[in-house]
């Protein structure tokens, strides 16, 4: 009996998990064995597949982390870059829909731009078979206390979507700064869902860490 409900459970938290996609299940990509035409910069964060109505998709995002700048004119210096890749394969080869490229350059104080941790996303809120694609991440040059820049991107096909703002910091016990956030027009005219998705996703990774 105890078996029975065990495995009840995993099939419903899968059931649910693929529900909450909209039906499009993605799976991690090996990424030893990229399609055949796949090129990106820098390592690896997050690899995927999978299959809705535009083909077998494949989104990689990458970062480079942070090194130096060599400069004639000053010594320490620093960059740091990151990118999304979105690609279509058909017959083992790949092609791109659209590239994500951020960065800090040049930088002489603390420098950050990573993606934020465990906020990568495929969904399909409207359900049309057309994956949404959700890239989070900061991108800051500072040496003081604060709020860093922060972005949410999402693609559905080769419409870009962009919500800009600032991580919140705890600056004392009972303060805080920074969380605000805008939309820009075409998530202004998008579906009600996506703007509700994003603004659940921000609310869930707004809080400032630097791990």
């Amino acid at each position: 009996m105890i078996l029975k409900k065990t495995i009840f459970t995993i099939i419903l938290f899968y059931s649910l998990t693929v529900i909450a996609q909209g039906q499009i299940r993605v799976t991690p990509l090996d990424t030893i064995k990229l399609p055949v035409g796949i090129k990106y910069k820098g390592k690896i964060h997050d690899a995927v597949q999978w299959t809705d109505k535009l083909g077998l998709n494949v989104v990689i995002t990458t970062e480079t982390g942070t090194y130096p700048i060599k400069s004639a004119d000053s010594d320490g210096l620093w960059g740091a870059e990151l990118f999304a890749y979105h690609y279509i394969i058909t017959n083992d080869s790949a092609k791109e829909m659209w590239k994500v490229y951020d960065f800090i350059k040049p930088c002489a104080l603390d420098i950050y731009a990573k993606f934020k941790k465990n906020a990568f996303q495929i969904t399909d809120l409207n359900n049309d078979n057309i994956a949404e694609i959700w890239l989070m991440y900061n991108v800051e040059c500072r040496s003081d206390i604060g709020p860093n820049e922060m972005k949410i991107i999402m693609y559905q096909g080769q419409q870009k979507y962009a919500m800009r703002g600032q991580d919140k910091v705890k600056i004392t016990e009972n303060q805080y700064e920074g969380g605000e956030y805008t939309f820009d027009k075409a998530f202004v005219n998008a579906p009600e869902e996506f703007r509700e998705y994003a603004k659940k996703l921000w609310d869930k990774n707004m809080m400032q860490t630097w791990d």
